[in-house]
């Protein structure tokens, strides 16, 4: 049925079980069990259904369409959005398809603007309400068309279908606001307002008309005929509101400038009539009954100024900017622009689904606290106190310490602390067991190597096949995004990999060669006590004078301290690392989520935050960040153990000046005394040994941990690199198949593209050349000269150029549904039109 107006048409799709998709997820990425949420999966899929299907300009199909988004949003924040975290069956609207809720929100939205504006035009706008009533429809329609541009497309994290980028929904959102102001004129007209305000409002219908136009001739979507249609609606307007300031400055008596106006408007119908060929024919029956009603009241107007009143006509220039009055605004629904009040106890569209699920966020926050925490406790205490406890060795080992003490306390036999050391390494199968580690930390090398390499060479083989597609079909035809900016991030991903193994294989090499040092002492180490006592010679002396006595004991009263320090240390770390693992908020999360009463000790944590984010703010979508206060909260408990580290290090400068100050003494008063000096060195080499033995097995636990999370890092790389060469396949053959469609059936289908193609370059030349939207215009210069038609010829007489016509007196086309016809009627001959079937009865008529 033809109309003066337009309405967006709706967006189809096919069954998708969403259900499915979300019941798998819970299931291998929460530690909440699916059954829990047995009845919200079964809602999410009715709720698809109805909304899917709501394809009718009925009112019911708004609530449907509306509660199925606003679910959407709430769930947005339970799940990840994008495919690489959440794999939904592949949704398709239109000749789009993507794994992503956000896109079935952008469309569901998009098909509530279209029903909106389909329900405009199916009222009847030859009343006053029903005029009042499309207005309000088109504004909800723009309003949602605004929210989607804003809010929804933005955070796709995808590529937007081709139909909703920026420039074609900005038209869309002008075409509705422009159909809205048209209806309020439309109401004035027939409320019979003052020409001053209905030419205001005229103005506005222009303008928005205008803006629609030249937004479609940058989208690559909208057709050709909507482009017509919108242009053809500007002039009239541009001359429909020149029209009523022409009657306004009448009243006035300003009959120089109502000539003026009135030329200006006969102009601009005309530009709208240039549209003729493209336009339904009721847009041109209200410009023919406009321009009729112009051209009569200007030669009204010149015959009655030329007579009369003799006022000289102003040129356009001069002529005053008319005003405008914006009746139109997009007004997006409050269930879509405030969801919050539709869902819970008191919302119309009742309970949120997943409502005890723990946000996907939640999980998130998590592992970043998780992150944090064992980065403070390891690095800012840990390693700190390993740091210090290293620091003191390297000066025990600078002094000679404690070899020089032993030696002189037993000149025979093997120290009982030398013993236990070796026995430790024997216990620990030493050697065996390191170079097992050093074995085993290889492997894991050479297999997330291995890994990684593999993702590379899929990259390198997509993009040698997108290069040789490139060759074959060339750039023209096959204009998809080079492999490297498709895939920027694995791309990036490939120098971040290299760069970890490359530091990573500096730090074997540097662990090797600790080994390699102590290899023959560790040995000795790890053999027999007869080996130690071989290796470590006995000295002669036997007794030791009282001062030097005196002095030793001293010695080894401090030395007996630092022993006691560093074991006091290592169960200070024990107990720290044991106070991070009982710290896991994650496993807090799940019982507060499960209704489980927590334990006084154990604090409610995040999933408390969560509470109340949830619940002060239903609809917003939580984030990470919007945990940072909690987090800095949290780790405040490790304020004491950073506190510690201080009183550690003072605690180290003060016995470390007793060292120096005992082993000076020490060292004076065995002055000149070189019987001991070859068991000093044997006793501090094995005892450098077993330090650096134990220095190698941390290092060696440090690697395999590294390779081990390195693992988890290549895999996801690689699987990565898989399903983005595998979707680039698809594509490829899929444009391969189009273009191998494109050449193979070239039909008249593809020339009226091309011509298509035409007309739009033509009209985005014509608007790239246009004033900036902001500065008001009073109404479009013609581009053109129009056509003179040939003189008429004298009454009663025919001529070849008039041609040979058979017609009948038909009907006029009945004024309901043409709102324009108040204004404009039709010309003074009664409403009947030549044309129309011929009847014999009445014969042959010529002129």
């Amino acid at each position: 049925m033809a109309s003066n107006i337009l309405s967006l048409p709706f967006r189809r799709t096919h069954s998708v079980q969403l259900s499915a998709a979300i019941k798998q997820y819970i299931s291998t990425k929460y530690d909440q069990h699916p059954d829990m949420f047995a009845r919200d999966l079964e809602v999410i899929d009715r709720l698809r259904a109805d909304a899917v299907n709501a394809l009718d300009p009925h009112v019911s199909g708004i609530r449907k369409l509306a509660a199925y988004a606003a679910q959407l949003v709430w769930i947005g924040g339970k799940f990840p959005i994008d495919v690489s975290k959440l794999t939904f069956h592949l949704v398709t609207w239109g000749e789009s398809s993507q794994n992503n809720i956000r896109f079935e929100l952008a469309n569901i939205l998009y098909n509530l603007a279209a029903l909106y504006s389909q329900l405009a035009l199916s009222l009847n706008r030859s009343t006053g309400e029903g005029l009042k009533s499309a207005c309000n429809y088109f504004c909800q329609a723009a309003g949602v068309v605004q929210y989607l541009k804003t809010d929804i497309i933005p955070d796709l994290r995808s590529t937007p279908p081709e139909d909703m980028d920026t420039m074609t929904l900005e038209c869309i959102e002008q075409l509705l606001l422009a159909q809205a102001q048209e209806c309020f004129w439309s109401k004035a007209v027939k409320d019979g307002l003052k020409d001053a305000s209905i030419a205001k409002l005229a103005a506005k219908v222009s303008d928005f008309y205008d803006q629609a136009a030249e937004y479609g001739t940058k989208s690559d979507t909208v057709s050709t005929d909507w482009i017509h249609h919108m242009t053809a609606k500007h002039h009239h307007f541009a001359a429909a509101a020149q029209y009523r300031a022409a009657c306004d400055v009448m009243e006035k008596r300003k009959y120089g400038e109502e000539v003026a106006r009135l030329r200006d408007s006969l102009v601009c119908v005309n530009e709208a009539l240039k549209e003729g060929k493209w336009i339904n024919k009721m847009v041109l029956g209200d410009l023919n009954g406009l321009k009729t009603r112009v051209s009569e009241d200007l030669r009204r107007a010149e015959k009655d100024n030329d007579m009369i009143y003799l006022m000289t006509v102003p040129p356009k220039s001069e002529l005053k900017t008319l005003d405008r009055a914006s009746m139109a605004v997009p007004k997006p629904p409050k269930e879509i622009a405030d969801p919050s009040t539709t869902l819970g106890d008191r919302g119309i569209f009742g309970q949120p689904l997943f409502a005890k699920l723990v946000p996907y966020a939640v999980h998130i926050a998590a592992s970043i606290y998780a992150e944090r925490k064992d980065r403070l406790v390891n690095n800012t205490v840990i390693d700190e106190l390993e740091g210090l406890t290293n620091k003191l060795r390297d000066l025990l080992q600078s002094l000679n310490l404690p070899g020089s003490l032993q030696a002189l306390e037993k000149p025979l036999g093997l120290p009982p602390t030398l013993v236990s050391h070796a026995e430790e390494i024997r216990q620990q199968d030493g050697l065996h067991r390191l170079r097992r580690s050093m074995h085993e930390t290889e492997k894991l090398k050479a297999s997330d190597v291995a890994t990684y390499h593999e993702g590379i060479e899929i990259l390198r083989a997509e993009a040698a096949e997108d290069e040789q597609a490139k060759l074959k079909y060339g750039t023209d035809r096959w204009a998809r995004q080079p492999s490297q900016q498709a895939a920027e991030k694995l791309y990036s991903q490939i120098g971040e990999i290299g760069g970890y193994l490359k530091s990573a294989s500096s730090s074997d090499g540097l662990v090797k060669g600790k080994l390699k040092d102590c290899e023959s002492v560790l040995q000795i180490l790890s053999g027999t006590d007869r080996d130690l006592e071989d290796y470590v010679p006995s000295s002669r002396r036997a007794t030791m004078p009282l001062k030097v006595e005196k002095d030793a004991s001293r010695l080894r009263s401090v030395l007996n301290e630092v022993n006691r320090l560093e074991s006091r240390r290592r169960r200070k770390v024990e107990a720290l690392r044991e106070k991070a693992k009982v710290d896991d908020i994650s496993q807090e999360n799940m019982l507060l989520a499960l209704n489980v009463s927590l334990t006084t000790s154990l604090d409610t944590a995040i999933l408390a935050e969560t509470a109340r984010l949830e619940r002060d703010f239903p609809m917003q979508k939580i984030e990470p960040a919007q945990f940072e206060d909690l987090f800095a909260e949290r780790l405040q408990r490790y304020d004491g153990d950073r506190a510690m580290v201080n009183e550690e290090r003072e605690e180290q400068e003060r016995l470390s000046s007793q060292i120096l100050e005992a082993n000076t003494a020490f060292a004076n008063a065995k002055r000149g005394d070189s019987s001991t000096k070859e068991r000093e060195q044997a006793l501090q080499r094995l005892e450098n040994a077993y330090f650096k033995y134990k220095e190698i097995v941390s290092n060696l636990d440090v690697g395999r941990k590294f390779y081990n999370d390195l693992a988890k890092i290549v895999t996801r790389f690689r699987d990565e690199c898989n399903n983005f060469a595998y979707q680039r396949r698809i594509e490829a053959g899929q444009i391969e198949s189009d273009l191998a469609n494109a050449m193979s059936s070239l039909n008249i289908s593809q020339t009226s593209n091309l011509q298509d193609q035409k007309q739009r370059q033509t009209l985005r030349s014509q608007y790239s050349a246009k004033a900036p939207a902001d500065e008001p215009l009073t109404a479009p210069t013609p581009t053109r000269a129009a056509l003179l038609a040939p003189p008429p010829a004298p009454s009663g007489m025919w001529t070849p150029e008039m041609g040979i016509k058979f017609g009948v007196t038909a009907q006029s086309p009945p004024s309901n549904g043409n709102v324009h016809n108040p204004a404009y009627p039709n010309p003074r001959n009664g409403g009947q039109i030549r044309g129309g079937q011929w009847d014999p009865s009445r014969g042959v008529q010529f002129g």
